[in-house]
């Protein structure tokens, strides 16, 4: 890599790699070099339990109580989550999201709908 790409969001041409993502350090975007054009390309809509298009950064409520794996908590109907990313998790699961009192995990769309 001799030359990183500037942000898609801002074009900020002050990009770094972190791991295998790029970062913005204006804007705060993480993208994957590669994927810096339309990230819906190729790939099928996000849709929440409702039938809303979800995109990277929206905010959404949980609909349905969920046991998280690996801990005594569950996830509560209307416990809200912001600031989600869109993406190929484990198994079925679509978005990537740091829930309060859990930390990161991925989540089901089916779960969920747009707040």
């Amino acid at each position: 890599m001799d030359e990183l790409p500037p942000c898609p969001n801002c074009s900020c041409v002050n990009t770094y790699p972190m791991g295998a993502l790029l970062v913005c350090p204006e804007c705060a975007n993480e993208w994957i070099q590669g994927e810096e054009g339309d990230a819906d390309e190729g790939e099928a809509e996000v849709r929440d339990a409702v039938g809303n298009v979800l995109v990277d950064g929206d905010t959404v409520m949980i609909v349905k109580d969920m046991k998280v794996k690996g801990s005594s908590k569950t996830l509560k109907v209307g416990t809200r989550v912001s600031n989600i990313r869109i993406v190929s998790g484990p198994g079925d699961h679509d978005i990537e999201a740091k829930v309060d009192g859990f930390g990161p995990l991925y989540l089901k769309s089916s779960i969920m709908k747009k707040a």
